[in-house]
């Protein structure tokens, strides 16, 4: 585990580039549906947030293209799929929340974490909309800025 929160999480992985890539609306934790090995293998830190998006089918929301690793103790490990589609566990009024914000234009809703919360995995959502060049350049820039002040204010 990468680090243990006052409220007992244990976070497990991060995506860092969700906050420079995307303006965040909002967020929404929801549950996991895992196998056995996927759940040993998340304990050991071994997953990636990359490219990972959430899709709607039949009124459920899915995990998508987010990797857990295999776990190589498992007798069946070679057999999953480390990018399959996961059931998220929500509930249906926030399902029918956030496919009407993602059927908007420009909406999209991302993973920002998956960590362990009272033994049960659970990730962290973003409704988050992309944000273009320009827009990246000025966050930097007022990042820029204020480690400068600062790093003045520290001085004096």
């Amino acid at each position: 585990m990468k680090k243990i929160d006052s409220e007992g999480i244990k976070i497990v992985c991060q995506n860092r580039k969700a906050r420079h890539q995307y303006h965040i609306e909002s967020t929404v934790e929801a549950g996991l549906v895992l196998l056995g090995p996927e759940v040993k293998s998340l304990r050991e830190a071994r997953a990636s947030l990359g490219d990972g998006y959430v899709g709607f089918r039949y009124g459920e929301a899915w995990l998508h293209n987010v990797h857990i690793s295999p776990y190589p103790y498992a007798a069946d490990s070679g057999k999953l799929d480390p990018t399959r589609a996961r059931k998220l566990l929500l509930n249906h009024r926030e399902i029918r929340r956030l496919m009407g914000k993602i059927q908007e234009r420009g909406y999209t809703l991302i993973p920002l974490r998956i960590y362990f919360k009272n033994g049960k995995a659970k990730v962290e959502l973003a409704l988050a909309k992309g944000k273009k060049l320009y827009d990246k350049r000025e966050t930097m820039r007022r990042k820029t800025l204020e480690r400068e002040f600062q790093k003045d204010y520290k001085i004096r």
